[in-house]
């Protein structure tokens, strides 16, 4: 189980900052040539919402990679001259580093995660939720998905959720953190609205392109809203 996935966020304040940091999502790919150990990797924007959005969020950027070993990736993170640069601009920024334990369908055309890890009701599970919606079928979706992003506001057991993607409308993504796989389950089994949208994206073939991971989150670097996040589920 040597392969790891890292999540970093990135929260920018001041105009400056958050004009560059929205520069990178073209400009930034220039830096992960040659990276050492690094398998994949995603230049994310952020939603105004929980999940998926329409709303852009111009002040938080998210960086999800792939990596050969931690040893690997902690290399990039110390030592990265580009890496260190987005957290110099950055108010806040915050690391998660995971072992992926399930995953299904595809990013980009292949299933970048190797799966390994064994899940448990009673820990803590990291879900991954990327779609490619289909152009023809855009307004239906986007009719339908806002109220499953507010209904996760409701449940305690919900640590983190952060809608990103590649492009706006288009290309959407969700990251949540849940204090124990059991109430993750608990909300994407019994809540109405999120059921409801499972069953409309088979029936409707919203997505030509989707991918579901769940993931054992192992480690937190760093400080988000104001709290330093070494102990992230047990503070939020």
């Amino acid at each position: 189980m040597s392969q790891i996935t890292t999540f970093t966020f990135f929260k920018l304040e001041t105009f400056s900052n958050k004009l560059w940091a929205f520069a990178q999502m073209q400009l930034g790919h220039a830096h992960f040539k040659n990276i050492e150990g690094l398998v994949f990797y995603k230049l994310l924007g952020s939603g105004a919402e929980n999940g998926f959005s329409s709303k852009p969020n111009f002040g938080t950027y998210a960086l999800l990679c792939i990596w050969e070993s931690e040893m690997q990736a902690t290399n990039f993170f110390e030592k990265n001259s580009f890496f260190n640069k987005y957290k110099s601009k950055s108010a806040e920024s915050f690391t998660v580093f995971a072992h992926a334990a399930e995953a299904h369908g595809k990013w980009d055309g292949k299933q970048p995660f190797v799966s390994g890890a064994t899940l448990a009701l009673d820990k803590p599970v990291m879900v991954l939720t990327r779609a490619s919606i289909r152009i023809s079928k855009l307004i239906s979706f986007w009719r339908k998905v806002g109220k499953v992003s507010k209904s996760l506001e409701d449940y305690d057991g919900l640590a983190l959720s952060i809608g990103v993607g590649e492009w706006p409308l288009i290309q959407q993504a969700t990251l949540s953190i849940w204090k124990t796989q059991a109430e993750m389950i608990d909300y994407a089994y019994k809540n109405e609205k999120h059921k409801e949208v499972v069953r409309l994206t088979r029936k409707l073939k919203w997505y030509k392109e989707e991918l579901f991971a769940r993931f054992i989150p192992y480690k937190f670097l760093g400080k988000w809203n104001g709290k330093n996040v070494e102990n992230f589920l047990e503070v939020n």
